[in-house]
This record gives C-alpha cells, structure tokens and sequence, in this order.
C-alpha cells in the first residue's frame, strides 16, 4: 500500500476535515498582506548569524504573544519577522541600520533556512490572521518557569508530562543551533497553536490546543502518524497542507471496522 493510500487506510485511521471551515480567511500567494501605516511600530534588528531578528524597541500589545524572551531580550523568528512587517508592525533592520525591504524579508524566507519555508510561514500567518497563538514547536517563549530536567536541546522538542528541556540548555545559542538543524522537508511537529486569551502568558503558557505537522508532498504512512502522534504526549495532533496559498487542515479518528463473517 503506498503512502497516499494510507491517508485513508483501512488500518483504523481517517482523515477529518470539519475544522477550519472559514472561507473568507483563506490567505494566498498572490494576495500578501499590504504594508500598514501603523503609530505602534516596532523596531528589531536581523541578525544574520542568528537567522532571527532581536526587537529593540517594542510597542503595542503584540508582543504578550509574539516572540521569545531570553536573557530579557525578545527575538523574533523568521516567520514571526514576516508577519509583523507585512502588517506594517514591524521596521526591520541590518547591520547597517537600515530598513529591509519585504522582498528582502521574502528571499529569506524562500531560502529554507531557520527551519521555516514559504508553506510553514502561510500556515503561521493563516493561523494569525485568525487570532490563534502560535509558537514554534520546541522553542520556549521563556525560560521563566521552565522544569530544569537536564534534558539535551533537541530539533523534535517534544513536551512530555508538561515538561521542556532544561533552562541552562535552551539558552538563545542552543535555539540557533536547533532550528539551524531542523529539515523543512521532514514530517515533524512544526507549531504549537493555543486558542485566543487575553490572559496569555509566555512563562506560564499551558498546553497548546493542538500541535500542528505541515505535510509536503505525499501524506505521511501510518506508522509516521503514529511517531508523531507519541510526540504529541496526548494533545491533539493536526496536519496540515498548503496548496497554492489555500491553507488545509486534516485530524485523525480511529475508528473500528466490523469483521465481516
């Protein structure tokens, strides 16, 4: 059996696609995001060696859910740097202090590095655009409050019995170093989603109400589901897919077959 039949595979499992049912907010390629005239303009510096941007100067609300805090410094992934300065939140700078064009912004996205890609970034902004709080899978937003269990940094970051890897591992080096590793092509757990609340906090977020996996070209077999599901430590595992800028969502029920006589 190959792989696109396993998507629905008389095994036990079956694709669900009742979420997410909100046309209007499917956001396309050719339809970017225009850049805002906003008061609230934040401003962040890229560091090429990093792959992140470190905000230097905050304003707005925006950052209660955006960002990561390490050593009371807020950085900012790829994705969330490209988010921010579509909708004009966000002035980007280098080195030399000047501001980066978004097409500047684009090819680094389209490089594939940092472990995000122009599908994983259509996904986060989807998901934004729709008020979810969404982290990279892995990456604490902070360290405060963080179990010390002495685990090693790892590219999976799985989160098992509401733990993360340890504070002395996760400094901002070790987060480089993971998502430098990370391969976009590989089936892996890439978001944690939380449902909107205004009383979110980054040292104490909670469980995520679903872990998102992009999927790229085939689906992934049976067994690959279940590897990722066992990451999950039992929140709710979600696929998804992006087909020319339309965002999809798919879930997994087991379900029993009658044994026929």
């Amino acid at each position: 059996m190959d792989a696109e039949d396993e998507w629905e595979s008389s095994s036990g499992e079956v694709a669900d696609t009742d979420q997410f049912n909100d046309e209007d907010f499917y956001p396309t390629s050719a339809c970017l995001s225009k850049l805002q005239f906003r008061s609230d303009v934040s401003k962040a510096k890229w560091n090429v060696e990093m792959g992140m941007a470190e905000v230097i100067e905050k304003k707005g609300k925006m950052w209660i859910t955006t960002g990561i805090v390490r050593n009371g410094k807020t950085f900012c992934l790829i994705e969330e740097t490209l988010f921010l300065a579509e909708i004009g939140a966000l002035l980007v700078m280098d080195d030399n202090d000047e501001c980066l064009a978004l097409k500047d912004i684009y090819k680094k996205i389209a490089g594939e590095r940092n472990g995000c890609s122009w599908e994983l970034f259509e996904v986060y902004k989807h998901l934004k655009s729709l008020g979810y709080i969404v982290g990279r899978h892995g990456v604490p937003w902070s360290l405060k409050g963080v179990e010390n269990n002495r685990e090693p940094c790892s590219s999976q970051g799985t989160i098992q019995n509401n733990r993360v890897v340890g504070a002395e591992e996760n400094s901002i080096t070790c987060v480089v170093q993971m998502l430098s590793n990370l391969q976009v092509d590989e089936p892996r757990l890439n978001f944690d989603v939380y449902l909107p609340n205004s009383k979110f906090r980054k040292s104490s977020p909670g469980d995520p109400a679903f872990l998102l996996c992009l999927v790229r070209g085939n689906p992934p077999s049976n067994a690959k589901s279940e590897a990722l599901e066992r990451q999950c430590g039992g929140i709710p595992l979600k696929l998804c897919r992006v087909d020319h800028g339309r965002v999809s969502f798919f879930s997994f029920k087991r379900v029993k077959l009658p044994i026929l006589p």
